[in-house]
């Protein structure tokens, strides 16, 4: 099983936005937050299929999201705030109330 190291940068979608007034507990917003969006090259690299999932681990923590291609650059990945991103996320805001979620260096790795 291969294991890379990425930079993840998390972030609101506008889909996101949209199903948040149906609620949380929706599975649509579920598959949204838990959805992870990689360059193709580094799916190969890592063997990831796409629509397969992975394994994201942080310093802090970890979680498991389907792993979807996408435009970013190579080397970094982009998932959705969600309960799956506040898994990875440290308790520390440098005062500004919100974990860094900008930037992170995590470890990726397919699930087989």
């Amino acid at each position: 099983m291969e294991q890379k190291r990425f930079i993840m940068n998390a972030g609101r979608t506008t889909k996101q936005g949209q199903q948040i007034n149906v609620g949380k507990d929706n599975a649509e917003y579920q598959a949204i937050v838990g959805t992870l969006t990689m360059h193709p090259q580094d799916m190969k690299s890592v063997g990831v299929q796409p629509g397969s999932n992975v394994r994201v681990r942080s310093e802090y923590g970890e979680a498991t999201f389907r792993c979807v291609e996408g435009k970013v650059p190579e080397g970094m990945i982009f998932v959705p705030y969600g309960p799956p991103t506040c898994r990875l996320m440290g308790r520390y805001t440098d005062g500004t109330g919100m974990p860094t979620s900008k930037g992170w260096e995590v470890e990726v790795e397919p699930i087989v």
